[in-house]
């Protein structure tokens, strides 16, 4: 069954979604997407790319992110860019959500 995503104009409340055990896409387009990444502490996500620029947007938490040799801590408000294709890995140091946005 697929999620359903947010519609166009619909308001979705972040820190409501703070609570959350998942990831979930809040919308995807063929321009962008948005996600509500979930990432509990010392849990990880392995070294992937994906095909847009891609943004990181810390809401609660702090993770590591490693990508081009290097490995950033991201805190509550924290926001990072990234290239398109490039790869990276994240790391909960704590219990974390972010807002990942994809532009393709």
């Amino acid at each position: 069954m697929a999620i359903p995503h947010a519609a166009k104009g619909e308001v979705v409340s972040l820190p409501r979604l703070d609570g959350a055990d998942r990831s979930t896409t809040l919308v995807k387009t063929e321009q962008f997407q948005a996600i509500h990444l979930v990432v509990p502490a010392g849990t990880s996500i392995p070294p992937h790319s994906v095909a847009g620029q891609t943004t990181f947007q810390c809401l609660k938490g702090r993770v590591e992110l490693a990508f081009g040799g290097r490995t950033v801590t991201l805190g509550a408000g924290d926001w990072l860019y990234l290239d398109r294709g490039e790869e990276h890995a994240v790391e909960g140091v704590d219990d974390s959500a972010l807002l990942l946005t994809i532009l393709f």
